[in-house]
Parts: structure tokens; sequence; C-alpha cells
């Protein structure tokens, strides 16, 4: 009976450990992980993007609600291209060896910054006048979906490109993105306004933008399986 009893204590121990292992890896990752974010960009973005969303208040008379939109998408856009740069790393080539894996040093990276954009976009939104500050769910929703794009972005370089910093490339992406919707016509675009006949297709396409990007991005976080295979095979 001991001998039966030893044994299922020795499987339960060894059912525990893996289950212990991801969680003081996750611990040990957390302070090299945010020494290694991007903070310059992050708070350079950050902070330009609250000082635009404080001109609202720079005129006498709080201005109309379509400004206020105006500004907040701005000042999205500009949080936006500070995310660009997240998952810039210049160890990422000597980290790719680590037993921690992309999606797991992703996830980090997202878990430890998601917080703080949130409590930036709630600034922002504060900082525009009650008057001038449209609706909160479309502009969160259109901020949303252009963080998102940054990152689906970002992703899109890690996996396809050996450039650890490609954030000032993607960035630039983002911006000739945003300045090629400027030119499609508000039917089919997406910066509508609430009094425009095509303001509920302008969110519905704004959420298609949000689930795209979240889709590419848990499509393209994962390393490619022959980038295992060669890295297997050179260690090997």
């Amino acid at each position: 009976m001991r001998g039966v009893a030893g044994a299922r204590e020795a499987e339960e121990a060894e059912e525990v450990e893996p289950r212990r292992a991801p969680a003081a890896l996750l611990r040990t990752l957390v302070t090299p992980v945010w020494r290694s974010l991007p903070w310059r960009a992050l708070t350079t973005a950050g902070g330009v993007g609250l000082l635009l969303a404080a001109t609202a208040r720079l005129p006498d008379t709080a201005p109309d609600a379509d400004l206020g939109q105006l500004v907040l998408r701005l000042t999205a856009l500009t949080g936006a291209l500070g995310l660009a740069f997240l998952l810039d790393d210049p160890a990422r080539n000597t980290t790719e060896t680590t037993p921690a894996g992309r999606p797991l040093r992703t996830a980090l990276r997202l878990a430890l910054v998601a917080p703080l954009t949130a409590l930036w976009w709630a600034t922002a939104l504060l900082l525009v006048p009650a008057q001038t500050r449209p609706a909160l769910a479309p502009a969160t929703l259109e901020a949303a979906a252009m963080s998102c794009t940054a990152l689906a972005l970002a992703t899109l370089a890690v996996r396809f490109t050996a450039t650890p910093e490609a954030g000032r490339t993607m960035a630039i992406w983002l911006g000739v993105a945003a300045a090629v919707t400027l030119v499609v016509p508000n039917k089919w675009g997406l910066l509508g306004t609430p009094h425009d006949p095509y303001w509920v297709a302008t969110q519905v396409r704004w959420a298609a933008v949000l689930g795209a990007t979240l889709t590419l991005s848990a499509i393209w976080t994962p390393e490619p399986l022959m980038g295992s295979w060669r890295r297997s095979v050179r260690l090997g």
C-alpha cells in the first residue's frame, strides 16, 4: 500500500511541476521585459497625444463635438504610432532561443502596456471638454482599431523580418494608411461623422478593422514552424 501511495504522490508531483514552471518563468521575465519596452517611443507618442487632446480646451468657447471627434482621432492615431514600436527588441535575435516562446513574450508586453494605455486613453477623454467630447463608445472603438492595427503591423514585422527594431518602419506604414483614409469618400471610408447617413456603416467598418487586426495578430504571433525547425537543427 505504501508503494502505491508513494507512486500516486510522485505522479501528482509530476503533474503539478509543469504547472508551476510557466508561472516561475513568467515571474523571471517580468523585469527584463519591462526594461526592454520602447519607453521613449511610447512616452513621446503618449505625451504628444495628450497635448493634442488638451488643445480642445484652448478656445474661449467649447468647440462642437465634430471638432472633438477630430481631436480624439488624431490623439488615438498618435498613440497608435507609439504602439507600432511595442515589439521592438534589440535582443530579439538572442531571445528567440530562450525557453519563453514568442507568444509568451508578446503577451507579457501587452499585459504590461495595456493598463497604461487604457489609463492614457481615459485621460485623453477627460482632457476634452464635456461639451466637445463625442460619444465615448464610437471614439473608443476607433482608438482600439487604430491601436490593434499598429500591433498587427508590429507583429507582421516580427513574423516576416529579422529586423529587431522595425517600429519606425511600421509607424510610417501606419501613417500612410491613415493618409489613404483621407481620400476615401465617407460612403466607403472610416472618417464619417454622426451627421452623415453612413455613420452606422462607418462604425461597422471600424469594428471590422478591429476584428481583422486582432485575428491577424493572433495568427502571426506564434513562431513559424519552419523557423523553429531551422533553429532546432542549428542548435542540434
